[in-house]
C-alpha cells in the first residue's frame, strides 16, 4: 500500500507540474507580441483547452494497475501522463489507449496476457485501498463484481457519474467500436446506454481528435434536466468541445414552451408536412388581384397579373430559396416596367437604334425604381421577404392559410408564435426553404464597410500623430510605429475578436455542422427531427441511444430500420445492452409486468443485483394523498441520496414521467399509476419509465384500484410508515 501511495502521489506531482507548465504557456501566449492576433488567439485557445483537460483529473486520477506475465507494470487513469525527463516513458495510461483495454476486457477464461489486475479506491487525491484479481487461479472469475456493485449501490448525487473505472466488457466493445456511420445502442432501463454513448464520444475524440476537434460533437437529450444530469460526464473525462442541446434548442434563439398534443405532433413529425411548408411559401408568392400602379419617369406603369406570373415562374425555376429568388422576381418585373416606360416616354423620338440614349434612360429609370417606396411595397406584397417564424406563426393562426396549404386542421392555434418542440424541425426546414434575407445582408455589409472606413480613418490620424511627435518618442515606440505598415493594419488591432469556445460558437449557429452527433432517447424523435439532425452532420456519424419500448411520442420511431435506412442505407449497426446495472431485481420484476402488457415480445434487462427492499403500494383517499406525498418527501430527506415523486400532469409536488426520462434516483414515489396508464395511447410506456427510475426504493400511491399489470407490490397501511426502510 505504501509504495502504491508513493506512486500515486508522484502522478499528482507530475500533474501539478504539467498544469504549471501549461499555465505559464497560456500566460505567455496572452502577452505575446511576436505573433499576429489570429495566431495568438489560436495559441491561447489551445493552451486553455489543455488546462481544462488537466483540471478534471484531480479525483481518481489513477484507478488501476495491470501486471503482465512478463513482469511489465502499467497504471491506468483518466488521462495519460509521461516522464519528460526519461524519454517520455509512460507513467499513466489514458483509459482510452489500446494498451489499457485489458483493464476492462480481461477475464479468467481470457486473461489477455495479464497476471494481475488491481483496482484502486480513492478519496480525492488520497489512495484509500485496492483490490486485486489474480488471473490463472482456480477461483479466478470475471472482473469487476466488487467495484461494480460498490458503484451501482452508492447513493446518487447531483448528476450522472462516469464509469471509467468500472466499464464492463460488453460496454467496452461498444465504446471502442470502429464504425464510421451510425451506431444504434438499444437497451432497457438501467443498462448504461447513455453513459456508454458518452464514453464512446470521449474515445472518438481521443482517437480521432484532429478530424473531430474543428467541428466538435453535439449531444441531443430529451430535456434540460437530462442534459444537466449527464453534463459532467464528458468534462470529467477531459472533453469540453461538446455542445449539449434538447430538440427544442436546435434553432438558436427560439423560446420553446411546450410539447404538442399527439393530434398536432403526429402530422408535424411526418415528412408529409414538407408539402404543407412548400405550399405555404407558394401561397405567399402572389399575383395581383388588380394591376398595381407604379409611377416611373413621369408616367404611370402597372404590374399586372401577366407580368407577375412570368416573374413568379422565372423565380421558381431558378431553384433558389424563396428570399434569394426574390432578386429574380424583381429583375423580371423591373425589366418589364422599364421597357414599357421607355417605350412610352420615348414615343416619337427614341428608337432602339439609339443605343446610348436608350441605356441612359434605362439607367435613370432603374435609379428611380430603386428609391421608390411604392415599388418596394408592391414587391413586398407579391414576393415578400419571409422569416421562418413569421411564416409558420401566420400559417397556424389562419384557417384559410392552413386550408390553402393542405394542412391538417388540428394545426390551428390562436397564438401561432407559442412555439412547441414539434415546431423546431419545421422552422429549421423553412430556414432552408426561405434562405437568406439578401436585402438585410447587403445593408449590414454596407454598414460594416462604413465602420471599417471610419476605423481606418481614425487609425490614419493616429499614425499622423506618431509621425509628428516622433522626436519625443523613445526608440522602442518608434520601432513599433514602423511596424505599422498602413492605417488598415492599425485598424485591425481595434477589431473585436471572437473569443468564444468552439462549443459556444457552434451552439449559436444554426448552420453549424458537427463531426459526430449523439442522440439520446432517440425513439422519441420524428422523421422531421431526423432531417434536422442529418443536416447538422453531413458525414452521417452518429451514436444513437434509445429503447423502443419506452417510446411515448406519437411521431416517434417504431423501428430503427424505418427511421435510418432512408438516410444511411446499409451504414448503420445495431448493438444491444442486456444487463441492468441500475434497477434492482425487486423493482424490475414490478416493471416487467407492465412491459409484458404493452410489449409482450420484449424481454426486460436482467438486473445484476437485489436491494433487499420490496416495492410497496398504499391506497389513500383524495384528502390523504397530499399528506402521504409529504411523508415520503420528509422521510427521504433524512436519507443520503436523491428522490423524486412522479405522477400524471397536475399532481402537486410531482413531475411527469416524461420529465424523468434518462434520469435515476435512489427513491421514487409513483402517484396514481392508473391515471398515467390511461391518459394517453402510450401511457403504458410512461408508467414503465416511471417505475424504472429507482435504484433502491420504490413506492406507489393510488386512490382507485391498481392496474392489473402492477404485481409484486407489498400493500402498506399508514401504520407501516414508521417501519419503512
Amino acid at each position: 500500500m505504501r509504495s502504491e501511495r508513493r506512486y500515486v502521489a508522484g502522478l499528482y506531482a507530475r500533474l501539478d507540474a504539467e498544469r504549471a507548465r501549461v499555465k505559464e504557456e497560456y500566460d505567455a501566449a496572452l502577452r505575446s507580441k511576436d505573433e499576429t492576433p489570429v495566431q495568438r488567439d489560436v495559441e491561447v485557445h489551445a493552451r486553455a483547452r489543455e488546462m481544462r483537460r488537466l483540471d478534471v483529473a484531480d479525483s481518481g486520477l489513477c484507478f488501476g494497475r495491470l501486471d503482465s506475465l512478463s513482469g511489465e507494470r502499467r497504471y491506468v487513469g483518466r488521462i495519460g501522463l509521461a516522464d519528460e525527463e526519461n524519454d517520455y516513458e509512460p507513467l499513466l495510461l489514458d483509459w482510452r489507449a489500446p494498451a489499457a483495454r485489458p483493464f476492462y476486457t480481461a477475464t479468467g477464461a481470457n486473461p489477455e496476457n495479464l497476471r494481475l489486475r488491481r483496482q484502486f479506491h480513492s478519496a480525492g487525491r488520497h489512495l484509500v485501498d485496492f483490490t486485486d484479481e489474480v488471473f490463472g487461479r482456480p477461483t479466478g472469475d470475471e472482473r469487476g463484481d466488487a467495484a461494480l456493485l460498490a458503484a451501482v449501490n452508492a447513493p446518487r448525487g447531483d448528476g450522472m457519474r462516469d464509469i471509467v473505472a468500472t466499464i464492463q466488457a460488453e460496454q467496452d466493445e461498444i465504446i471502442r467500436l470502429d464504425h464510421p456511420g451510425v451506431l444504434v445502442i438499444e437497451g432497457g432501463p438501467g443498462t448504461g446506454k447513455t453513459v456508454v454513448a458518452l464514453h464512446r464520444v470521449a474515445y472518438l475524440l481521443y482517437t480521432q481528435r484532429e478530424r473531430m476537434e474543428r467541428h466538435g460533437v453535439l449531444v441531443v437529450g430529451p430535456n434540460p434536466a437530462f442534459l444537466h444530469h449527464i453534463g459532467r460526464v464528458l468534462p470529467s473525462l477531459g472533453e469540453t468541445d461538446v455542445v449539449f442541446m434538447t430538440p427544442g434548442d436546435l434553432v438558436p434563439g427560439l423560446h420553446v414552451t411546450a410539447e404538442d398534443e399527439p393530434e398536432a405532433a403526429r402530422p408535424k413529425g411526418s415528412l408529409r408536412i414538407l408539402d404543407v411548408l412548400a405550399a405555404a411559401i407558394a401561397d405567399r408568392q402572389r399575383l395581383p388581384e388588380h394591376p398595381l400602379p407604379i409611377t416611373l419617369g413621369g408616367v404611370t406603369m402597372r404590374i399586372d397579373a401577366e407580368t407577375a406570373e412570368w416573374a413568379v415562374e422565372e423565380a421558381r425555376a431558378s431553384g433558389l430559396p424563396h428570399n434569394e429568388a426574390r432578386a429574380v422576381f424583381t429583375e423580371i418585373v423591373t425589366y418589364v416596367l422599364t421597357e414599357r416606360a421607355i417605350a412610352r416616354i420615348g414615343r416619337g423620338w427614341l428608337t432602339r437604334a439609339d443605343r446610348d440614349a436608350w441605356e441612359q434612360l434605362r439607367s435613370e429609370l432603374l435609379t428611380e425604381l430603386a428609391g421608390s417606396d411604392t415599388f418596394a411595397a408592391a414587391l413586398d406584397e407579391l414576393w415578400p421577404i419571409l422569416t421562418p417564424e413569421t411564416l409558420l406563426a401566420e400559417l397556424y393562426e389562419s384557417p384559410e392559410r392552413l386550408r390553402a396549404a393542405g394542412a391538417d386542421r388540428g394545426l390551428w392555434r390562436a397564438d401561432g408564435a407559442a412555439w412547441t418542440v414539434s415546431d423546431v424541425p419545421l422552422l429549421d426546414e423553412l430556414a432552408e426553404l426561405l434562405g437568406r434575407d439578401t436585402v438585410a445582408e447587403k445593408a449590414a455589409e454596407q454598414a460594416a464597410e462604413r465602420e471599417r472606413r471610419d476605423e481606418a480613418s481614425y487609425a490614419a490620424g493616429v499614425l499622423d500623430l506618431l509621425r509628428l511627435d516622433h522626436e519625443e518618442m523613445d526608440e522602442d515606440v518608434l520601432v513599433r510605429a514602423d511596424d505599422l505598415l498602413h492605417a488598415g493594419a492599425l485598424a485591425e488591432r481595434f477589431v473585436e475578436r471572437d473569443t468564444r469556445t468552439l462549443a459556444e460558437r457552434a451552439a449559436a449557429d444554426r448552420s453549424w455542422t458537427y463531426r459526430h452527433i449523439v442522440v439520446d432517447e432517440a425513439q422519441e424523435l420524428s422523421d422531421m427531427d431526423w432531417r434536422v439532425l442529418m443536416r447538422r452532420c453531413p458525414g452521417r456519424s452518429f451514436t444513437v441511444v434509445g429503447d423502443l419500448a419506452q417510446r411515448r411520442s406519437a411521431a416517434g420511431a417504431t423501428s430503427w430500420a424505418a427511421m435510418l435506412e432512408p438516410y444511411v442505407p446499409g451504414r448503420w449497426l445495431y448493438r444491444s445492452l442486456s444487463v441492468n446495472y441500475r434497477t434492482p431485481a425487486e423493482i424490475m420484476a414490478v416493471a416487467a409486468g407492465v412491459l409484458a402488457e404493452f410489449a409482450p415480445g420484449l424481454q426486460p434487462p436482467e438486473s445484476v443485483r437485489s436491494c433487499g427492499v420490496p416495492p410497496w403500494s398504499r391506497q389513500v383517499t383524495e384528502d390523504e394523498l397530499p399528506a402521504a406525498i409529504e411523508e415520503f418527501v420528509r422521510e427521504e430527506a433524512e436519507r443520503e441520496g436523491t428522490s423524486v415523486v412522479i405522477g400524471p400532469p397536475g399532481t402537486p409536488g410531482a413531475v411527469t414521467p416524461a420529465q424523468t426520462k434518462g434520469l435515476e434516483f435512489d427513491a421514487v414515489l409513483v402517484v396514481e399509476p392508473m391515471r398515467i396508464l390511461t391518459r394517453s395511447p402510450r401511457g403504458a410506456a410512461e408508467l414503465y419509465v416511471a417505475l424504472t427510475r429507482a435504484t433502491q426504493r420504490l413506492g406507489v400511491l393510488h386512490q382507485g384500484p391498481l392496474p392489473e399489470a402492477l404485481t409484486g407490490l407489498v400493500a402498506r397501511t399508514p401504520a407501516d410508515a414508521g417501519n419503512r426502510r
